[in-house]
């Protein structure tokens, strides 16, 4: 099965610009309640995954302030994890090895560009029912 059927699309998605700054990441994803979120560049294309650890490691090597995180773009620090996004063409198989360790795998077109997010809530639910079937 083609992972297009999950897939959340990039309107419904909370995401965050490479040029934001640590503030802004924080704040976005205080408001969604999220604990990692999709990071794109200024081209639309999949930079990588900003996560609370990451952040909560920044603040304590650098010795972060609030008015400091203001000052520092996301670009330009170190995620702690390499989270894969996977191509909008995969096959169920490709996505669940991914899924394993990761909240939520990003989804790319062929040109990079991030499209959407599809959560292991999902991918869970579809083994579930076919377990069940």
């Amino acid at each position: 099965m083609n992972i297009i059927f999950f897939l959340l699309p990039k309107s419904q998605v909370a995401y965050i610009n490479s040029n934001s700054t640590i503030r802004q990441a924080l704040e976005k994803m205080e408001h969604h309640r999220y604990s990692a979120i999709p990071v794109l560049d200024e081209e639309g294309k999949y930079f990588g995954t900003l996560s609370e650890g990451d952040l909560l490691w920044l603040f304590k090597n650098e010795h972060l302030t609030l008015e400091k995180s203001e000052q520092i773009k996301i670009k330009d620090i170190k995620f702690e994890k390499d989270i894969k996004s996977i191509h909008i063409n995969k096959e169920m198989d490709e996505l669940v090895d991914l899924i394993v360790n990761q909240n939520f795998v990003p989804v790319v077109d062929d040109m990079n560009t991030f499209i959407g997010i599809i959560t292991r809530k999902q991918v869970i639910s579809y083994l579930k029912d076919k377990v069940t079937l």
